[in-house]
């Protein structure tokens, strides 16, 4: 299968499916796919608003109706709902419309709001407006550095397999750091806890 008719079969799927779980690699390489023509920007932005935005509210309702099961199972969230519980006291308004920005809280954070008193229709409210913030800045910002790339090193037709892989093994690396990272300070926090 080809590029051209993977994006054309499944693209817009793939990002509302990859926005949905966590997606800033996904949403940037469909933006650079808008850059190079095999897609539509503004839809592109538009499956990500929705598939970011339906899976925080997921989040949000979990936190609403089942959080003392879903903690039950999680024991190593118990730092990260802390944080986000400090930061929503502080900082209500701007925690519910910028969390997606703060990598490793991001799907904590609508769990954590939704434990809360805040209303569902304010989050609802309010995490629109945010992941439409997020899905323009990294739909746009993906479609830049495709501008940049072209500006550089000219005609990038030939080398698109290159720098689709490049943006997809760079995501990787990033949640591939961040998640060993989180996994040694929960490690080190549960021998704290057996110690104590």
């Amino acid at each position: 299968m080809t590029i051209d008719s993977f994006i054309e079969n499944y693209g817009y799927l793939a990002i509302l499916v990859g926005t949905f779980l966590e997606g800033e690699t996904i949403l940037i390489l469909a933006a650079f796919a808008a850059h190079r023509g095999y897609m539509h920007l503004e839809w592109v932005i538009a499956a990500a608003f929705a598939g970011s935005l339906c899976g925080d509210q997921l989040f949000f309702f979990l936190g609403r109706r089942h959080s003392e099961r879903f903690l039950k199972k999680r024991p190593l969230w118990k730092s990260r709902v802390e944080k986000v519980q400090g930061l929503l006291d502080r900082f209500r308004t701007a925690l519910i419309l910028g969390f997606r920005f703060l990598y490793g809280l991001r799907s904590v954070a609508p769990f954590v709001i939704g434990m809360s008193s805040v209303r569902f229709t304010r989050f609802l409210f309010l995490n629109a407006i945010g992941a439409f913030v997020w899905a323009v800045a990294f739909g746009t910002g993906g479609y830049l550095f495709g501008n940049g790339l072209e500006l550089l090193i000219g005609n990038i037709k030939r080398h698109e397999i290159k720098i689709f892989g490049l943006i997809a093994a760079v995501g990787a690396i990033i949640w591939l750091v961040y998640f060993l990272r989180r996994k040694k300070m929960e490690i080190a926090m549960a021998s704290k806890e057996e110690v104590g």
